[in-house]
């Protein structure tokens, strides 16, 4: 099932739990603004070529909207739909004032080279410079951007609108950049996990931990998780997979991982075919790559007892409701990995403010939102007799159709 067939259907099951007109509930779905540019660069070798740019405005009514900007191969109009629709739930999940959004451009940013990437972010830039804006609509990185992307993006947009900090997040400190964003999602699975399982009276220390996908979020969640007493047991990235029974350690691991771009050849483990990592043996499993990977065809041999997803829809219905009759409980995206929009929004304020926190304040603050939104979610969970996943999805859809009704918008 594809990642929008699936929203969409989570969206309804929301909709009809928390009693929603069907009008309503069409003008929730409906995106407000859907943007498709081409973007033509001359590469170093002096030939031109065409990528495809995608830039889709989910929603407004709680405030400007947010969300990533993506280079991969796989973007495409559904995926980018799917994931702006994720974001405009999980900013109201996380209660910070904003809708959703998504973006990204159809490139392997592998293939290309550093100029290259710059003269695409600032093709790109120009051709969605009037549609962005620090109260309308505020980009940021994710799979194949990065520190380096926003800031092209922000000296691009600030050419035609003057010096703007605020219009993306996720940029260098040097820049504006909040201190403890590079950590925040990866901190934010962190404060999410801790929060699950205090709920069922257990804690992270001692418990067999696997970690599909090893970029940003995984690195950092395996970091913090290992510094709290979790044996994290496998890895995996692109390069490949490693497990070690007794726990992997992962400061050497991290240094590997830097030396060779990747986990394969670590020699503290043993190697292991990616494929199976998600039904290794371990009391949480924590998929942090692509979405999609968790179906019916492998949910039945997954042995996790939590699964806490830290990448976006990696879970399909099918296998949510397999998972569901063997009793294992799923910290759905929208709250788990919300952790990087919190200290996105973090960055915004401190940029419209021009004050600067100190990395402290930041983390606190992060696990203060964290703690609240899971016990939001857990109230909705009992008012509705639903899962978590439910539970998530009818608070962020409730607290967006509250602030269009207020607002007037509903059709």
């Amino acid at each position: 099932m594809n990642a929008l067939v699936a929203t969409n259907r989570n969206f309804k099951l929301a909709a009809r739990l928390l009693g929603l007109d069907s009008k309503l509930e069409k003008s929730l779905l409906i995106p407000f603004r859907e943007i498709k540019v081409e973007c033509t660069i001359p590469k170093d070798d002096g030939t031109l070529a065409s990528f495809v740019g995608f830039r889709v405005q989910h929603d407004n009514a709680r405030g400007p909207m947010k969300g990533g900007i993506r280079y991969h191969p796989e973007v495409e109009h559904d995926e980018v739909n799917a994931l702006a629709q994720l974001m405009t739930w999980k900013t109201a999940v996380a209660n910070i004032p904003y809708g959703g959004a998504k973006g990204g451009i159809g490139c392997d940013p592998r293939d290309l080279s550093i100029s290259e990437l710059e003269r695409l972010t600032r093709v790109f830039t120009q051709k969605i410079h009037d549609l962005i804006g620090i109260h309308a609509d505020v980009p940021a990185p994710d799979m194949g951007t990065g520190p380096q992307t926003m800031a092209w993006m922000l000296d691009e947009y600030s050419k035609f609108h003057g010096y703007s900090p605020a219009v993306v997040t996720g940029k260098p400190i040097d820049l504006g950049g909040s201190l403890g964003r590079d950590a925040a999602t990866g901190r934010g699975v962190l404060f999410a996990t801790e929060a699950l399982l205090n709920e069922h009276g257990k804690a992270i220390s001692g418990k067999k931990i696997v970690i599909q996908g090893f970029g940003n979020v995984g690195s950092w969640a395996a970091r913090l998780i290992h510094e709290k007493g979790g044996k994290i047991v496998a890895v995996s990235d692109i390069t490949g997979a490693i497990k070690n029974s007794k726990g992997i350690d992962i400061p050497r691991l991290l240094n590997h991982v830097k030396e060779n771009k990747g986990v394969k050849g670590f020699e503290g483990a043993d190697s292991l075919d990616p494929e199976s990592i998600l039904v290794e043996d371990c009391d949480i499993l924590i998929p942090a790559a692509l979405g999609g990977i968790i179906n019916r065809e492998n949910a039945n041999e997954i042995k996790a007892k939590f699964i806490i997803e830290a990448a976006n829809h990696p879970t399909d219905p099918e296998a949510d409701e397999i998972l569901s009759k063997k009793g294992v409980i799923i910290l759905p995206d929208i709250y788990a990995n919300s952790g990087g929009v919190t200290v996105s929004y973090f960055e915004w304020v401190q940029n419209i403010q021009g004050f600067l926190w100190d990395e402290e304040k930041v983390n606190n603050e992060l696990k203060t939102y964290m703690t609240k939104a899971f016990k939001d979610v857990k109230k909705m969970c009992q008012v509705h007799n639903c899962d978590l996943r439910m539970g998530a999805f009818t608070l962020g859809v409730n607290r967006v159709a509250r602030a269009t009704v207020m607002r007037g918008w509903e059709a």
